[in-house]
């Protein structure tokens, strides 16, 4: 049985933090559920962290269909939430109910989560009218970077804070049974918390949200590009992969690799019939 959405709630409700992590394939999925990981997003940053774009704009329902489908895959009792990929959900309702039922009905999904606040309480309000989990994502929301100017901190005004905090009860009164707060000042991300009964998931938005959210790929120094300031490396697995990699390429080149012990022998009388 997988994690739901009112255990998540429950967590909150009890003051348990709750740790989710960004992955997108079926070995990271597995590698995390068997630490007790109760969450797991498949967000659309592997159009950067796996793709090798420079934004999240290119990803298509089929990257996020194709990468949700290999994470589920790994996991039996991880909650899945899926990124709806940019221009999937906000051309019109009809869109964004039909590309979110394909996450859960395609991708296996058992929750979805969308970018912005006011302006699609209305969308997300359809989708939880007809069964489908939604989670939130306010502040910086990466699929508005063109818009935004780069990858800004949110909330650093007055109006701009007043505006996350009526973003927030808007998506909650339209049913997101959680809330991404994505680059906001620690302050703005007490308040917004302490103003909504949902869990919120913090992103670079301070100590005081429910729960925290980091990337795989973040967490374990796997991608070099760049570090966000919100992310902590617990791993530089990038050093020991290319060490590991580089003893291959020795062991190959003087002989070492394969011993007897990776190789296959057959017996010697048939080898006699073939000489």
């Amino acid at each position: 049985m997988r994690v739901t959405i009112n255990q998540l709630q429950e967590m909150k409700n009890c003051g348990e933090k709750i740790s989710m992590i960004t992955a997108y394939d079926y070995t990271s999925g597995k590698l995390l559920e068997e630490v007790g990981i109760p969450i797991i997003l498949v967000g659309d940053s592997l159009g950067q962290v796996i793709l090798g774009y420079d934004s999240t704009i290119p990803v298509t329902m089929a990257d996020m269909i194709h990468h949700t489908k290999a994470v589920v895959r790994g996991t039996e009792k991880s909650h899945i939430v899926a990124d709806l990929p940019f221009l999937t959900y906000q051309a019109s309702i009809d869109d964004a109910l039909y590309n979110a039922g394909r996450l859960l009905k395609e991708g296996g999904a058992q929750s979805v989560k969308v970018e912005g606040g006011q302006k699609i309480a209305k969308t997300v309000s359809q989708m939880v009218d007809i069964g489908i989990p939604v989670m939130g994502h306010i502040g910086l929301t990466p699929q508005s970077v063109n818009q935004l100017g780069g990858y800004k901190v949110q909330g650093k005004t007055s109006d701009s804070a007043a505006e996350l905090i009526e973003d927030a009860k808007a998506l909650e009164n339209a049913g997101v049974y959680a809330l991404v707060l994505e680059s906001i000042p620690i302050p703005l991300g007490k308040l917004i918390t302490e103003q909504i009964t949902i869990p919120t998931i913090g992103i670079g938005a301070g100590v005081h949200c429910d729960g925290q959210v980091q990337v795989f790929h973040d967490l374990l120094g796997l991608f070099t590009d760049f570090t966000p300031r919100h992310a902590r490396q617990y791993s530089k697995l990038n050093e020991i992969i290319k060490t590991a990699v580089s003893s291959y390429i020795d062991e190959v080149k003087t002989g070492d690799f394969p011993s007897k012990r990776e190789s296959f022998d057959v017996n010697d009388n048939i080898l006699k019939e073939l000489t």
